[in-house]
């Protein structure tokens, strides 16, 4: 993405790309009856994709919400409050908020690592990530971290975190047991998601400036390889499916999901989703991947075998770019930063 004063945004904000969205929204507004209920049933009836298990009232104000990061053995979810300058503690059991974290100023890329007793966020405003303490739930630490930190993966071999630094164009490391900076890893352009691959043992970062999926050595800290990602527009968003060997890629250029097989390191295939994807989700007991789009649409996808198949879109709230699924309930969490002039948590399920 491309990164305006106090937010992020998709693409350069052009006259050109303005009016392909307004008429695009449009389009989505004027289809809505049918958007949401593309899958059949027997008797040629359609049913929904989605139903809305709750909506839980959010802290803060009413504007942009960024990363989430599941917890699933302390039965959290971390919400990254972008604009509003906190990380949001959600329990999952309870469905309530419990804490509301300040001291994250513009906080975009979360991460907890049960392994350190840590969750790191980045403070995308001061340049920095901060440590967070999980009993306390307080900032214990603040760590350099390039000129827009955001997304976070972590190594367990080495016990590492990479961060990208999206508009420094680079990924930053820091050693998650002492909170120290170790290196800055040039990628040659606009960084956009990073994750690590347990089967490479790589980290694995896309760059939109170049449509490149990079490979950096977490060990030797440097760049092992580049792929050009034919098909590509400004590649941002990555979700990797290490059991199946598959990377999902979002591109908000162009509003296109890419496969990319991580045997060969080529594209397989391409799919459309809605305007301006940014975050994906991968459920791995329904075998369905979940893109979440500027545009307000969710789009969703069964994986069979090594194929994508699209099951629909959904129309949830303007600018659900934000996605995470508890794979054990199957529900998806969704926060929608102004709902009737409120900040909320909307939780989704498969509705069939």
């Amino acid at each position: 993405m491309r990164v305006i004063p106090g937010r992020r945004r998709v693409l350069n904000d052009t006259g050109n790309q303005t009016m392909k969205r307004a008429i695009a929204a449009a389009a989505l507004i004027a289809t809505m009856t049918a958007v949401g209920f593309l899958e059949s049933c027997r008797g040629g009836a359609a049913a929904p994709l989605l139903r809305t298990v709750s909506d839980v009232p959010m802290p803060g104000a009413a504007v942009r919400f960024d990363y989430q990061s599941m917890d699933l053995a302390h039965h959290r979810l971390y919400i990254s409050h972008m604009d509003d300058n906190h990380l949001v503690v959600f329990d999952l059991k309870s469905r309530r908020v419990i804490a509301n974290i300040a001291g994250v100023p513009g906080s975009t890329g979360v991460l907890a690592v049960p392994e350190v007793g840590k969750i790191f966020a980045s403070a995308s405003r001061i340049g920095k990530v901060a440590v967070i303490d999980p009993q306390s739930l307080k900032v214990v630490d603040l760590v350099p971290a390039g000129r827009f930190p955001d997304g976070i993966a972590f190594d367990p071999g080495t016990g590492r975190i990479f961060v990208s630094d999206e508009s420094g164009g680079a990924d930053i490391v820091i050693d998650a047991k002492t909170n120290r900076r170790l290196a800055r890893i040039p990628v040659g352009g606009g960084v956009g998601n990073t994750r690590f691959d347990p089967v490479s043992r790589l980290i694995m970062v896309t760059v939109g400036d170049r449509n490149q999926l990079v490979t950096i050595d977490p060990i030797a800290l440097r760049v092992v390889n580049r792929y050009s990602l034919p098909g590509a527009d400004h590649p941002h968003g990555l979700y990797i499916d290490a059991p199946a060997r598959l990377a999902f890629v979002a591109c908000d250029g162009n509003a296109r999901v890419l496969v990319v097989d991580l045997g060969t390191m080529r594209v397989i295939s391409k799919l459309p989703v809605g305007d301006g994807p940014d975050v994906l989700t991968f459920d791995p007991g329904l075998q369905r991947l979940y893109v979440a789009c500027e545009s307000g649409i969710v789009s969703v996808f069964d994986l069979h075998g090594r194929s994508l198949t699209r099951r629909g879109d959904v129309f949830v709230a303007k600018e659900a770019h934000t996605i995470a699924v508890d794979p054990r309930t199957h529900w998806i969490y969704l926060p929608l930063e102004n709902v009737d002039g409120r900040p909320l948590l909307r939780i989704m399920a498969p509705a069939s």
